[in-house]
């Protein structure tokens, strides 16, 4: 399908449909009629085919307790081996309603207050909040910025397993924000030392079938059998980023390790009872078998966005520099240049471009100098959100003080919404 055909037939208007990222600006930024491109999620609907599935499944009418679907396992194996070439066991998968309340649950079940647990910011934020929610200690192994992109800093990383006890890693694979996505063999290094050191590792692995073209997804599971190490290894990932279906509260984690397994499943025993989603089960097992054509033209989407926005600021704005992004629908945006002053970023951005984004200082205390923009939407949104910015750096560089009138500004640009 062609990418206007795509966005024609799955674009929707989010607005009144209680949305938190439309529906949601005043509550969070304090501001309502902003442009949304902040949090991961699409405005794009589902596959129709998945549509279709859960038509069918509430006309049944009856939404009592339910069986995993027979073939809920031979889908999604499936998919994982056309699209990530991943194997794994059936006895491997376990449930949870999402991504983040797992990793709130694994943090409980292996580790014990007061545990200290590394991530590698900037970093998707809720890592931090479910380590302080926890009462573990935070400890943290930045990325480095190089002029080739960003990359783990082992050596660092490493000191902090000497120096530190360790008990748990938080891997963020693609990463979220910086757009990463790992190679096999640095995988296989941070893997490795985990391994030597006695380092539990959980992979957060939910943005692993939004890869841009020219790169390849390795998943943690696959480098832990080439090192023979699944006792040190779980992965978390769903469907929900891929498909967008957060709100049906389906999410996999993966336990390789029977002892760790077994520890787990323990714990679900005495703290954790929740059902099965019908609808969301339903959701996935249809858009893992059905899904690869409408994954393929997201993805053609995201990277015509992508390259927008990239050639566009580099024309207009080159202060502004932008992560090559191979992995997510999340551009992250070094606006240092443009904007020293930290300080005025949120007037800038926010009041004036009129644009709902996330903040860098949202995901480390150290890039407060970058905004994250979400990019899974039409091209048009897109083109709306540099306009403002060009609008915007001509208020600046031209030397006006007064701000911009924002209802006349974005108006037009509101009609297309």
């Amino acid at each position: 399908m062609e990418i206007a055909d795509f966005v024609q037939t799955f674009y929707q208007n989010r607005k009144q449909t209680d949305s938190l990222k439309w529906d949601g600006l005043k509550e969070r930024y304090g501001a309502e009629g902003l442009l949304p491109l902040w949090i991961a999620d699409m405005d794009f609907s589902m596959p129709t085919t998945v549509q279709a599935a859960l038509t069918e499944r509430i006309e049944h009418g009856i939404f009592g307790y339910s069986l995993l679907p027979e073939d809920y396992f031979s889908a999604y194996a499936s998919w994982q081996e056309r699209h990530e070439q991943t194997r794994f066991r059936k006895e491997w998968l376990h449930f949870t309603t999402g991504v983040v309340q797992g990793l709130h649950d694994l943090i409980e079940c292996f580790t014990e207050k007061g545990d200290q647990i590394l991530i590698q910011p900037p970093v998707y934020y809720p890592f931090f909040n479910v380590i302080e929610d926890q009462q573990r200690e935070l400890l943290t192994s930045n990325l480095l910025e190089t002029e080739d992109g960003y990359r783990m800093d082992l050596v660092h990383f490493q000191r902090q397993l000497m120096e530190n006890e360790v008990k748990l890693f938080l891997l963020c694979s693609p990463h979220n924000p910086v757009g990463r996505v790992w190679r096999r063999e640095e995988l296989k290094e941070v893997l490795s030392l985990c391994q030597k050191y006695d380092v539990l590792v959980i992979s957060d692995e939910i943005h692993s079938d939004l890869i841009l073209s020219g790169h390849s997804f390795v998943s943690a599971l696959t480098i832990a059998e080439e090192l023979d190490c699944f006792e040190q290894l779980i992965v978390c990932n769903a469907p929900s980023k891929t498909f967008n279906l957060a709100s049906l509260l389906n999410a996999h984690i993966w336990l390789p390790d029977p002892k760790l397994r077994k520890k787990y499943q323990q714990w679900e025993k005495q703290h954790r009872h929740t059902g099965l989603s019908a609808l969301g089960q339903t959701a996935a097992m249809t858009a893992y078998a059905t899904g690869d054509e409408w994954l393929r033209d997201l993805l053609a989407v995201v990277e015509k966005n992508y390259q927008l926005l990239r050639g566009r600021l580099a024309e207009n704005i080159p202060e502004i520099k932008i992560s090559e992004l191979q992995g997510t629908y999340l551009a992250w945006l070094d606006i240092r240049n443009w904007l020293p002053k930290l300080y005025e970023i949120k007037h800038y951005i926010q009041d004036q471009a009129g644009l709902a984004i996330d903040y860098g200082a949202w995901f480390s205390s150290e890039t407060k100098g970058f905004i994250r923009i979400n990019l899974a939407t039409k091209p048009e949104n897109i083109e709306a959100a540099v306009k403002r910015l060009i609008e915007v750096d001509h208020s600046i560089k031209g030397g006006i003080t007064d701000e911009l009138s924002n209802s006349n500004r974005i108006s037009a640009d509101r009609q297309s919404q």
